[in-house]
């Protein structure tokens, strides 16, 4: 099995050149950058199959940097981010991020992040890797084809369509929606989304969840996804 290819954008030194040699050591094979220009240029030379980026490097911001990766692939992206309190938080997940590790971080939480988002992708991740995914219980033994009202969503070729348009979704968008079309009426806490689609088997920020039900509302429609106040959210049927 071919080895999981890591883009790492950090301008720090020592924790490029640390956090690099503990990838490598879990067996990940990776190509590590100070800026982001030149880890756009690194992205588009090798088609990585996850790329980490920290938010404030030079030439390129990482905010930026994932919103140009976003614009030209669908592969997983996190952001490194020094404050867990930072808009640019907000702003990297806005820009398409799929996750976000706060520095300074474990080497072990890192790689474990790294896991979880390639399995929700369908990559290998990397030795030692349980291919546990968080929404095996949930939408993942959907098959067929759901209609929500002027949405439509292909459970088994992996295709939403909004008024017979095909919409283009991330795969982790495209997990939070199977998980709203497995129960729809129903509401999913917060917490419930963390464990199902980012594979959170402790707490995590749930404002990962927010800015993903955002982006999602803004392709299928921002009615279809009704907000519970104080318990979640729920797919109108």
């Amino acid at each position: 099995m071919a080895e999981t290819h890591v883009l790492f954008v950090e301008d720090d030194d020592v924790i490029r050149e640390a956090t690099q040699l503990a990838l490598e050591r879990v067996g990940f094979t990776v190509t590590a950058m100070p800026d982001g220009l030149l880890g756009l240029e690194a992205f588009r030379a090798d088609r990585p199959d996850i790329a980490l980026l920290d938010v404030m490097v030079p030439g390129l911001d990482g905010v930026s940097l994932c919103r140009r990766i976003r614009d030209e692939s669908t592969v997983p992206v996190i952001m490194l981010s020094a404050r867990a309190d930072s808009i640019d938080v907000v702003l990297g997940l806005e820009a398409g991020a799929d996750d976000y590790v706060t520095k300074p971080f474990d080497g072990a939480v890192l790689v474990a992040r790294i896991r979880a988002v390639l399995r929700r992708f369908g990559h290998a991740a990397g030795p030692e890797a349980t291919g546990q995914g968080g929404t095996e219980e949930g939408a993942e033994g959907l098959g067929g084809v759901l209609a929500f009202g002027d949405l439509e969503v292909d459970t088994d070729g992996m295709e939403v369509r909004r008024g017979g348009e095909q919409v283009a979704l991330t795969p982790t968008e495209m997990r939070l929606l199977l998980e709203f079309s497995s129960a729809p009426g129903t509401v999913l806490s917060r917490d419930k989304l963390l464990e199902r689609v980012w594979d959170y088997g402790w707490g995590g920020d749930t404002r990962v969840v927010d800015v993903h039900v955002q982006r999602l509302r803004t392709k299928i429609g921002q009615d279809r996804i009704e907000t519970v106040r104080g318990f979640g959210y729920k797919l109108r049927g």
